[in-house]
């Protein structure tokens, strides 16, 4: 076991093969993010199998308002890795130190202020996305649980994203599958037991969070050979705090765009009423666990430019580039064909409802060819964002978003009249997304971006 932990541990990805590096890396990196996306999907399973569709469409309608609290602490926590990244790539130990000490200390801060203030605005929000009302009471109280435990959440985006920015993909690996597992456990036992319902669903996936954040907690300070933690790295310093928001806050507006636009359009989807509330909030499951392991490559080729952008070798950025890109490529290809072959069956472990299962079914092969423009998209806006660039894609997210998503959803929902129209959107902005990050790749702006001296 030490040996495997030894393996995989801290990739210094400046050195080597780059395939090499980037496979060692990215392997627990996919596995961890599908066992993140169980959090959720054991939650749809439980409510939908045991309690009902309409449980099922409760947490899918509070999926939006959830997430766009949770990007901007994934946008500091992506800024917060790729800082350390480069800090590691350029041996600069004082400077991670202080990444890690500021990122832990805004992250708090800005837990806090959405666990207290937030849930006086959930039930508002979702009465005006069009919430049906059979479903508002059981949203609100899914949603403010959640938003309660914020900060177990809050810690587990940041320190994962830190412990991924100094090369160690693994410990994140273990403590999501110990976290998942657990989330299991206390979701049969809240949710079959004790027949709690969604109340149940959301108490086990905070109680899981929190655990996770922990581990992640005690892994970082057995670090002391890379950094040094301590009261003076969490006393704020302005040159750490200026560089987390100016990389953290752009990611998290990215973040924030699609959130808002998901918001947007969820009355589009609550239009059809409470049976493709379930529907979507299926297919957008579904659709997870076959993004995951596409954003995992994004997130290596992030880790890995950060590493050599740091240590001036922007030829190994290049060469980790076409290589990663081949990688996303073959592993869409893949998640496409399984998507096509076995949907059905897929769709089938959260419901019994046939008109809803087929419905999931038609939604996800309207999906299946966006996902190879999604895998190289992300690969492209990966070595951008290591770069040190974080505007840009800040600004492809809200073109993608403003001009693309919304207008075309509600566009070709009118003309079709269709729920299917929904799905269409997303293809277009997929698509879209791939053609921006190649446009803006080549434009080469990037590569005067880096923190380091």
């Amino acid at each position: 076991m030490q040996k495997i932990m030894k393996r995989f541990s801290a990739v210094d990805m400046t050195q080597g093969k780059p395939w090499k590096k980037l496979l060692i890396f990215t392997v627990p990196l996919l596995i961890g993010n599908m066992f993140q996306q169980l959090y959720s999907t054991v939650d749809a399973i439980f409510l939908g199998r045991f309690v009902g569709d309409n449980a099922l469409a409760a947490v899918g309608s509070s999926v939006p308002i959830m997430f766009l609290g949770l990007v901007i602490l994934m946008g500091i926590g992506i800024g917060a890795g790729i800082m350390v990244s480069q800090y590691l790539g350029a041996k600069d130990r004082d400077s991670i130190s202080y990444t890690v000490g500021t990122a832990i200390t805004v992250v708090t801060i800005a837990s806090l202020i959405i666990s207290i203030f937030a849930p006086f605005a959930t039930r508002p929000l979702l009465a005006a996305l069009s919430t049906p009302p059979e479903i508002l009471d059981d949203s609100v109280l899914y949603l403010n649980i959640l938003i309660w435990g914020f900060l177990g959440m809050g810690y587990f985006n940041i320190l994962s994203s830190i412990l991924r920015g100094l090369g160690d993909s693994v410990s994140p690996l273990i403590y999501l599958i110990l976290a998942s597992l657990l989330n299991i456990a206390l979701n049969w036992f809240f949710i079959i037991i004790l027949e709690m319902g969604v109340l149940g669903a959301a108490i086990g996936t905070v109680i899981a969070q929190a655990f996770s954040s922990i581990l992640c907690f005690r892994r970082l300070y057995k670090m002391r050979d890379v950094f040094d933690m301590g009261r003076r790295y969490l006393r704020p310093k302005k040159k750490y705090v200026e560089q987390v928001l100016k990389l953290g806050l752009p990611t998290g507006a990215s973040q924030a765009a699609f959130a808002i636009g998901m918001m947007i359009i969820q009355p589009l989807v609550n239009g059809f009423g409470a049976l493709f509330i379930a529907t979507n909030l299926i297919v957008m499951r579904i659709d997870g666990f076959i993004i995951m392991p596409i954003f995992s490559f994004g997130n290596a080729i992030t880790v890995f430019a950060g590493q050599n952008v740091g240590a001036g070798k922007m030829g190994r950025v290049s060469q980790g580039l076409k290589q990663c890109c081949l990688m996303a490529f073959g592993t869409a290809l893949v998640l496409l064909a399984i998507v096509l072959l076995f949907g059905h069956h897929v769709a089938g472990a959260f419901t019994e409802t046939g008109e809803v299962i087929d419905l999931s079914v038609r939604m996800l092969r309207i999906l299946a060819p966006g996902y190879i423009a999604l895998s190289l998209g992300m690969v492209f806006w990966g070595v951008i964002r290591g770069a040190g660039d974080a505007m840009s894609p800040m600004w492809g997210a809200l073109f993608q978003v403003v001009v693309l998503r919304v207008p075309s959803a509600y566009i070709l929902v009118y003309l079709m009249g269709e729920p299917e129209a929904i799905m269409y959107s997303m293809l277009i902005s997929w698509i879209a997304n791939m053609l921006i990050a190649l446009f803006l790749h080549r434009r080469g702006k990037w590569r005067n971006m880096r923190l380091v001296n």
